[in-house]
């Protein structure tokens, strides 16, 4: 009896569950909630960017130019030295000994010339007595004074070799610079004008090389023509800007002191070179180092006002670029856009597609369809925090483009994609 009472009530119970009100429906979808901003423009100088890098403007091989053995090295290896400081000095000893010969025999050779001299005078005064002495022996006591004479001037000759040599035993810095490592150190024997001591560069100035294309050359000297860019009277007013390995601005210009003659036929490029000061900082340190690699940024052109928007705003749609623009009415159009350059801050200067004061999805855009509303939440306009910050900092998720997921693109841009609200979720993880 109790069994059949328990089934009873059960039944009752499913029979009332099943007479209840039907779950609610879903309610249709809502204008998706985007950020918008308004498009803003300001003065941009066009400009294109190359690789660098940074060379001495002197660099000198230290090599001996006498043979002999090392005797003293007195710098500190990496040092900066000035110009003149002792580098080296080899054995003296035996260019000593052969000035010193050398000295003797010009020592020699005057006094013999001396006598020659005499000699010569006192013929010539034998000589005004008729008959005294032959026109040949005269001759012969002039050719022995003119030889003699020319010894000494010949030997005279010598002592400067040797005291040329006697110098070069003192290796000294030439220039103002960095100095490397030893080569070779004391007692070992170097060969005069073959054995590498140690080397020097210079610091400051630095000059700075980059090759650019031969597409921009013609850019340039089309906009020379147009009169778009003023003529230079020399290449000095020529600038650019250098930024290296660690930092996001600009920061260092660099004025160009020269341009090859030619463009190399296998790259297509032209070398260009710049000089820029390169100064000793809080008296510790020189930032730039021959053989850095760093940016270049060559400006093209005057300054122009043109309209700029957010990098994450810009969408593709095979391989055409596009923004949503949105109107009075909360309606976002889609607008294809021609893009120019990227600029320091994230913003993307638009060539042409929008004016400035427009609104424009930057938030929200996988979410956006052609021509249907939108709640949109007016901001500024964002830039990249990734690119403000120190280089290699990773974006924060705020500052992640927003794309759909798997990065597929749209086929058509008035009938953009949107997500399905009915795909089944991720099954769940067993622990």
């Amino acid at each position: 009896m109790t069994r059949i009472s328990l089934l009873t009530a059960l039944l009752s119970g499913l029979f009332f569950m099943g007479c209840g009100k039907p779950p609610a429906l879903p309610a249709p979808d809502a204008a998706p909630a985007v950020t918008v901003s308004r498009v803003i423009h300001h003065n941009v100088t066009d400009s294109v960017e190359f690789t660098g890098r940074v060379d001495a403007v002197n660099y000198v091989d230290i090599k001996a130019r006498v043979t002999g053995y090392i005797t003293k090295t007195p710098f500190k290896e990496g040092d900066y030295v000035k110009q003149g400081d002792l580098l080296f000095e080899i054995d003296r000893r035996p260019y000593q000994a052969k000035l010193d010969d050398a000295k003797s025999q010009l020592t020699l050779q005057q006094a013999k010339y001396k006598l020659a001299k005499a000699d010569n005078l006192r013929a010539k005064e034998v000589a005004k007595t008729p008959g005294a002495i032959s026109v040949q022996e005269l001759d012969k006591y002039q050719a022995a004074e003119e030889e003699a004479k020319a010894a000494v001037e010949a030997i005279a000759a010598a002592n400067e070799v040797h005291i040329l040599n006697l110098e070069f035993c003192r290796v000294t810095a030439p220039i103002d610079g960095r100095i490397s490592r030893y080569y070779f150190t004391l007692g070992n024997l170097v060969n005069a004008d073959t054995t590498l001591l140690t080397t020097l560069v210079s610091e400051d100035p630095i000059y700075v090389y980059f090759d650019t294309d031969e597409s921009t050359l013609l850019k340039v000297k089309r906009l020379v023509q147009e009169g778009r860019i003023p003529v230079r009277d020399n290449q000095s007013q020529i600038t650019f800007q250098v930024a290296l390995q660690d930092e996001r601005e600009y920061s260092h210009t660099a004025n160009v002191n020269f341009i090859n003659n030619k463009l190399d036929p296998l790259t297509g490029t032209i070398t260009v070179r710049g000089v820029l000061a390169n100064p000793m900082v809080g008296g510790k340190a020189r930032l730039f180092v021959p053989g850095m690699f760093c940016r270049v940024k060559l400006p093209i052109g005057e300054a122009r006002d043109v309209a700029l928007v957010s990098e994450r705003a810009v969408g593709t749609d095979q391989g055409n670029k596009f923004v949503y623009v949105v109107g009075d009415d909360n309606k976002a159009v889609s607008r294809r856009v021609r893009l120019g350059a990227l600029q320091p801050d994230g913003l993307r200067v638009i060539e042409e597609g929008v004016k400035p004061g427009e609104r424009v999805v930057v938030t929200g855009i996988q979410m956006v369809r052609q021509g249907e509303p939108v709640t949109p939440e007016e901001v500024p306009m964002p830039v990249t925090p990734a690119l403000t910050g120190p280089p290699g900092a990773p974006a924060p998720a705020s500052a992640a483009p927003a794309q759909p997921a798997g990065g597929a693109g749209k086929t058509d841009a008035k009938t953009p994609a949107k997500p399905d609200a009915k795909a089944p979720p991720a099954p769940a993880v067993k622990k």
